[in-house]
C-alpha cells in the first residue's frame, strides 16, 4: 500500500527565531502571539514550538494592507 504524504506534512518545521525573522517581528512577540493562540503553531514534545512556513505566509497575508500606491484616483 502506498502512503500518501500531504505537502504540509513534508514541509520542514521552523523555530520561533526563524518565524520571527520571516514575519519581521521579535521572538518575544511571536511567543506572545502563541500564548494568545493568535498565530498558527504546533508543539513538538510538549514544549518546543514550531511553525510551518506555508501557514505563516497564509496567516501574514490576511494582514496585508495596500498602501494605495497602485490605486487610481478618480
Amino acid at each position: 500500500m502506498t502512503q500518501i504524504v500531504e505537502p504540509q506534512a513534508a514541509e520542514a518545521p521552523i523555530t520561533v527565531k526563524a518565524a520571527a525573522q520571516f514575519l519581521g517581528v521579535s521572538p518575544s512577540l511571536v511567543y506572545a502571539s502563541v500564548e494568545r493562540k493568535q498565530i498558527p503553531h504546533y508543539r513538538m514534545m510538549g514544549r518546543s514550538i514550531r511553525f510551518r512556513l506555508s501557514e505563516l505566509a497564509e496567516w501574514r497575508q490576511r494582514f496585508h494592507v495596500n498602501g494605495g500606491i497602485n490605486e487610481q484616483n478618480g
